[in-house]
């Protein structure tokens, strides 16, 4: 058959990226303590297409997508790549997968476990050069020290979604950057409280205040030390819980970027 892909466009002009975008997808990745573990992912493959070629060929990318679909990390994305760039022709390839992942927790004081969802993605390009990495967003608590200064009982605290990507050139866990960040707090949070835990989170909450200015700070201070991440960006946003808005800080390190 005539493969009308290959044939000459009217407008000869190099496509950065063209490929499938958004496609929900169940697939496996490695889990810490349990080997695996199964989840639906939203995942986008492109790759750069010459100017002498009208098109690519769809169809390559879900093949691809199919034959690893049970066994997907971060250990796999570069080989996963390569085989993208070899089966459609191209010079670069590209992967994005977004994915919820689980992981149990039990609550500080009763123990009580519940599972905690934490959404995640793996970007990864090769090409002329080579780059891989790895975003988690990590629900915490904050709690205000201004409000902790000038009040006589009390003080307000708000949910904090940190976000991170880190560019990694060594093997990591996502398991232990979910934990890292939430160590980074006023307080971690939790499926399930019971009474004494809830009193614990509470107190321990009060005794770590942190400003957003704090929160991103001690994130990018810890992935300071980490010699897997070559560069990070960390951003958080607390919603707040006395103002009609939300306060927000970005901080990245590392690289040249």
């Amino acid at each position: 058959m005539k493969d009308i892909q290959r044939q000459r466009p009217e407008n000869p002009i190099y496509i950065h990226k063209v490929g499938v975008k958004d496609i929900s997808y169940p697939i496996v990745v490695s889990d810490k303590r349990r080997g695996q573990q199964h989840t639906v992912a939203s995942i986008s493959l492109y790759v750069d297409l010459p100017r002498e070629f009208k098109g690519t060929h769809m169809s390559r990318f879900i093949e691809i997508l199919n034959e690893h679909r049970e066994d997907i990390h971060i250990k796999k994305f570069e080989h996963i790549l390569n085989q993208i760039k070899v089966n459609l022709e191209a010079t670069s390839a590209h992967m994005e997968i977004k994915f919820p992942y689980f992981i149990e927790k039990a609550a500080p004081m009763s123990g009580a476990k519940g599972l905690m969802e934490y959404k995640c993605s793996l970007i990864g390009m090769v090409g002329e050069k080579k780059e891989f990495k790895v975003g988690v967003q990590v629900p915490v608590q904050t709690l205000c020290p201004c409000s902790k200064e000038i009040s006589d009982v009390g003080a307000h605290n708000q949910r904090s979604i940190v976000s991170v990507i880190v560019r990694y050139d060594k093997f990591f866990w996502i398991e232990d950057l979910i934990e890292l960040i939430e160590h980074c707090g006023s307080s971690p949070l939790y499926p399930i409280l019971k009474r004494p835990d809830e009193k614990y989170v509470t107190e321990y909450a009060y005794n770590h205040p942190m400003f957003v200015e704090d929160l991103v700070r001690q994130v990018a201070a810890e992935l300071n030390k980490k010699e897997e991440f070559s560069w990070y960006c960390v951003e958080a946003e607390n919603m707040e819980s006395i103002h009609n808005h939300s306060v927000y800080a970005y901080i990245e390190g590392g690289g040249d970027e």
